[in-house]
């Protein structure tokens, strides 16, 4: 009978598939077609009338008149709608909100997750990714067999008990389509359960009794707790030993590049598929749709419109976004979007860069707030994660973690980075990997090598190797254990560094 069924799911994808091509092909015309289908469901709300939605007739209009967000400045308006306002910032009464990691000056954000957002933009999304898992492998048998979710929890909103709260992931599974829960894994109450370690536990057991999981979906930090466990439990050396006919992992939230190895380990057959994905609290953005390339595809009809920052222009008071049309190749590029849950020309503070543009297809580079620039370097995540890759591919080391942090000038002395990083498997020679880890940074970026250029600025970056588990005891003790929270990788300061360091020490 599952057979039967994932046969027609294949169908469905082909016809679905279709929709994909056409923004691909015709990437300009949806884009204006969706922007003007955003303006005209909103022109009656309180941010519509303000800013004379009702009369704008292009997009060059509408960056006229509305200039680019952040969080702090739809804030109060949000707040409002947490508390049951209506015609808002959207249309009607919004009940769900994401919760995501906080600004300088709280803990969380959060975003307002409209019944249309939920259904056009992240739903929606899921299906897309189906449909592209499907293309790229005739024999995807996820709807004969299970399919495991990592998500978060869910809690009422005190204030306004009937606004609810969470973790994207957690909003998506409650709002699972009916067709889907049969195939999928576990239940929805052990999936929204908010103590994560307990989760673990309970995901553990019961994954460990799965015979016929065909796939898990979840950000890899969290992925890997649960692999380890399971494998203490069944005494498996690896996963495919656990799940003999296992397909593919879906992950995101942040770069696989250092887990590879990990999950190679973990899931040691080539005939495994790695797909990244691109949902964030904010929307669902990209798909990777080639798993023979390291890029995603833009998802251009999902609800999202979509502007971007140059480089030059992410702290200026005013900054002056560009359209679609006008991206290039290569250059770094913040995210400005414009979505059916009532963000309008906001910056999430993820940068990205295009590897093409027919049809539009992008790499995470990092965050506008996760970078190291202290000396005019401009080190973005992409080159530490890279550079971080090619030194494990040379030396054999494979790394759990990390994070990144700049050495200050003093007095006389040199400036330079510090590297703290814990090891899944340590390198024969720590001195030759930091020797490795260095040289490969600057192949990566010229900035960094011309700095490093015979030690003239920029001394050989320092690295401390931590004991294991040192990264996620840190994050449970500030309270970011679990669901979508991440080890930031870099910061422009040494708060993270010095938090971690002091951390350690404490605890010796």
């Amino acid at each position: 009978m599952r057979k039967w069924i994932n046969k027609a799911f294949k169908w469905y994808y082909r016809q679905r598939y279709k929709g994909i091509r056409h923004f691909m092909e015709h990437p300009h015309e949806v884009q204006r077609s969706l922007l003007k289908n955003l303006l005209e469901a909103t022109k009656h709300t309180e941010w519509g009338r303000a800013h004379g939605f009702r009369s704008i007739r292009t997009p060059e209009q509408y960056a006229e008149r509305v200039p680019v967000q952040d969080y702090e400045s739809l804030k109060p308006y949000i707040s409002r709608m947490m508390h049951g306002e209506k015609d808002v910032l959207w249309s009607g009464q919004v009940r769900w909100f994401s919760k995501s990691s906080g600004t300088t000056s709280d803990r969380s954000k959060f975003i307002p997750v409209t019944s249309q957002n939920l259904k056009k933009c992240h739903i929606r999304g899921t299906w897309d990714t189906m449909t592209l898992f499907y293309h790229n492998r005739p024999d995807a048998r996820q709807f004969e067999s299970r399919n495991m979710i990592m998500g978060g929890s869910l809690y009422r909103f005190e204030p306004y008990p009937r606004t609810t709260i969470g973790d994207v992931s957690a909003i998506m599974t409650y709002n699972m389509p009916i067709v889907g829960r049969p195939f999928f894994f576990p239940d929805i109450k052990t999936a929204l359960l908010d103590d994560w370690e307990a989760k673990l536990e309970k995901l553990a057991q019961a994954a460990a009794r799965q015979q016929d999981m065909a796939m898990i979906g979840g950000v890899p930090t969290w992925t890997v707790v649960l692999f380890r466990r399971i494998l203490e439990i069944t005494g498996k050396k690896n996963m495919l030993e656990v799940w003999p006919r296992f397909q593919g992992y879906i992950h995101g939230g942040v770069s696989f590049t250092p887990y590879r190895k990990q999950f190679e380990a973990f899931l040691p057959s080539p005939d495994i598929s790695y797909q990244e994905i691109y949902n964030a609290s904010e929307g669902y953005f990209a798909i990777q749709d080639d798993f023979s390339t390291d890029d995603m595809l833009l998802l251009l009809s999902n609800g999202i419109y979509f502007e971007f920052l140059p480089m030059e222009e992410w702290h200026k008071e005013f900054p002056r976004a560009i359209p679609l049309s006008d991206v290039e190749k290569g250059k770094n590029y913040a995210l400005v979007i414009s979505t059916n849950s009532g963000l309008w020309r906001y910056t999430p503070g993820d940068t990205v860069t295009f590897t093409s543009t027919y049809p539009y297809k992008i790499k995470i580079t990092g965050r506008t707030k996760q970078f190291v620039n202290a000396f005019g370097e401009e080190v973005m995540v992409e080159n530490t994660d890279q550079a971080l890759a090619m030194a494990c591919q040379q030396t054999g080391a494979i790394v759990a973690e990390y994070t990144v942090a700049p050495v200050y000038f003093k007095g006389s002395g040199k400036g330079g980075h510090e590297w703290l990083v814990e090891f899944e498997k340590e390198p024969p020679s720590l001195e030759e990997f930091i020797r490795c880890l260095d040289r490969n940074l600057q192949k990566v970026n010229s900035d960094y090598e011309a700095k490093r250029s015979k030690n003239i600025a920029l001394e050989q970056l320092r690295l401390h190797p931590l004991p294991s588990g040192t990264f996620l005891q840190w994050m449970r003790a500030r309270g970011k254990f679990g669901g979508q929270n991440k080890v930031p990788r870099l910061a422009n300061h040494r708060q993270y560094v010095e938090e971690i360091l002091d951390f350690l020490g404490n605890k010796v």
